[in-house]
């Protein structure tokens, strides 16, 4: 048993400067994994790569907007020698434009749509020839239980959510010959900055809704994350986990 350990494996964790994401990226490189960190926020991409730099781990800042698929294989080429060689890629990176349906314009719709869904569909194009050739990876696409069960209000994140779904278990098929699984991770409620401005009794409802009666933390996604890029989940592909502290049965 391999414990988990990403020894000599490279990573790219997209939307990894802040939340799951920064979390995700912190488990990746305790565990032995050489980290491209990849967000909009180059500055906190930096500080996080010079952290993780200083803990003895190998870690480089990567600009990439994914409101912008057109541009991410340019962007994905310049990555510097060392880490070009993407193993284990996590599509984190999302954005919200909540808003009632019947009130949701053209713009909030293709603008969720485009950074989550057609972002993932950009950054997996480039590197999964890559896998392919080396006969091993991992697809780990970040979705939410939104895109499971739904939520008011956000009709174009849940079909951006469940679209990733999709996308994962078409893409399980196509590369499973080649050794390279790809599976999704579904967050229900989870911690964040966001859910920390919430009024108290918001919070104290949400997590009412929750049979564990609380709120995920972070690490609980990443841990998550972190199985299905090792050795141990080999025979997983096509998989979605729902980590929600039951929220959704």
């Amino acid at each position: 048993m391999s414990d988990f350990r990403l020894d000599g494996r490279t990573a790219l964790v997209t939307g990894a400067s802040q939340g799951i994401g920064e979390a995700i990226a912190r488990r990746f490189a305790a565990q032995g994994a050489r980290l491209v960190l990849a967000a909009r926020s180059e500055d906190k991409l930096e500080t996080l790569a010079e952290e993780l730099r200083s803990q003895g781990s190998d870690a480089v800042a990567h600009r990439l907007d994914l409101a912008d698929p057109e541009g991410v294989k340019s962007r994905l080429d310049e990555l510097p020698d060392g880490f070009s060689d993407i193993e284990v890629l996590v599509n984190n990176a999302g954005i919200t434009a909540d808003n009632l349906f019947v009130r949701m314009d053209l713009e909030q719709w293709e603008r969720v749509l485009k950074t989550n869904l057609t972002g993932a569909y950009a950054v997996t194009r480039a590197l999964a020839r890559g896998m392919m050739r080396r006969r091993w990876g991992r697809i780990i696409n970040v979705s939410s239980v939104v895109g499971l069960m739904g939520n008011a209000g956000q009709a174009n994140y849940a079909a951006a959510k469940a679209g990733l779904i999709g996308f994962s278990k078409a893409l399980a098929r196509e590369l499973a010959s080649r050794n390279v699984t790809v599976n999704a991770i579904a967050p229900g409620f989870v911690r964040t900055a966001m859910t920390e401005e919430l009024p108290e009794q918001s919070k104290k409802d949400l997590e009412a809704s929750i049979p564990l009666r609380r709120l995920g933390e972070v690490d609980d996604i990443a841990a998550g994350a972190v199985f299905l890029a090792s050795e141990e989940a080999a025979y997983i592909t096509g998989h979605v986990l729902n980590i929600s502290g039951g929220l959704y049965i």
